[in-house]
């Protein structure tokens, strides 16, 4: 059998990206003609279409979709093998922005810290920390992100996965609060106030509330609110009971000096929780990369020492 032509592996990549022959063409900086007999020996090698015509537009086949996250990686690969050999970063001169995507709680956690921490390394790098909406491995596949931080959800065989910290959820009232001057926080008492909960999609029931069930017990959910930060600021200012994670109450100033602080008190739940283990997630296509290996090892320390 010939082998192969591995250039049309570049042309393929630039055609599922840009979802037409003139706009690969213009990408690769050929004609339409060459693109479009380019476009036909591919579908002759794959026996697939690849794109076809929807109305006006192109659109990808399904074994086209299916190729498209392989192709890149193929391609990032054939790329790292012909790279001459790495030798350690000069980190004061470099220049690269890494993307992060995190949720809010380890952003106030952690943010801080490891910009300072990597900017006293490489001042010209650059952190930008991406919200993340949903758990899914897209934005490591696609390079759009160069970091997941969180709970390990459905991301896929590949991608390689950091257990960084263990957290707990604790719960907090303002200071003054008829809780703070129990020395144990029964669950009985626990379920008798009003509760506040952070949830970016209306989510209100977890496992705090599952452990409480065993117990026949229930809560009220009075309020859901976007973030850790304005359930603190809810609970600060009411009865209500806010559900927090130990490491974002120790970002908190308040926080910092004593258990107790000047506006809230936290207490550990009455029922018991399994603890969450927060991991960074990164896409095997970085593994060997010099740079992101030290933002990862970056990331770790941090997270560890803070």
């Amino acid at each position: 059998m010939p082998e192969p032509d591995l250039n049309l592996l570049v042309a393929l990549d630039v055609l599922l990206a840009a979802g037409s022959v003139v706009g690969a063409a213009r990408r690769l900086g050929l004609s339409a003609s060459a693109m479009s007999r380019t476009l036909t020996r591919l579908r002759e090698t794959t026996g697939d279409p690849l794109l076809v015509r929807a109305g006006r537009r192109m659109v990808l086949t399904p074994h086209a979709e299916a190729l498209r996250p392989r192709i890149q990686n193929a391609i990032h690969e054939a790329r790292a093998l012909l790279r001459p050999s790495t030798t350690e970063p000069d980190f004061p001169t470099l220049q690269r922005t890494f993307t992060i995507r995190a949720n809010d709680g380890f952003v106030e956690a952690f943010g801080a810290t490891l910009i300072t921490a990597a900017t006293a390394i490489a001042p010209l790098v650059r952190l930008r920390f991406a919200p993340k909406t949903e758990k899914t491995a897209a934005y490591l596949r696609e390079g759009s992100a160069d970091l997941e931080i969180g709970v390990l959800g459905e991301m896929g065989p590949e991608v390689r996965v950091q257990a960084l910290f263990r957290d707990r959820f604790l719960g907090v009232v303002r200071k003054g609060h008829p809780l703070e001057l129990e020395l144990e926080v029964t669950a009985e008492r626990y379920v008798s106030f009003g509760h506040v909960v952070a949830s970016r999609h209306g989510r209100s029931n977890g496992p705090v509330d599952e452990a409480l069930a065993a117990l026949g017990l229930e809560r009220t959910i009075v309020a859901m609110v976007p973030s850790f930060t304005a359930a603190l600021v809810v609970a600060r200012a009411s009865d209500l009971i806010a559900l927090v994670p130990a490491s974002f109450l120790g970002s908190q100033p308040e926080h910092q000096q004593s258990p107790l602080s000047v506006t809230t008190y936290a207490f550990e739940l009455p029922v018991a929780t399994e603890k969450i283990t927060v991991s960074q997630m990164w896409h095997p296509r970085l593994e060997v990369d010099p740079v992101h290996r030290w933002l990862r090892q970056l990331v770790l320390a941090v997270c560890r020492q803070t």
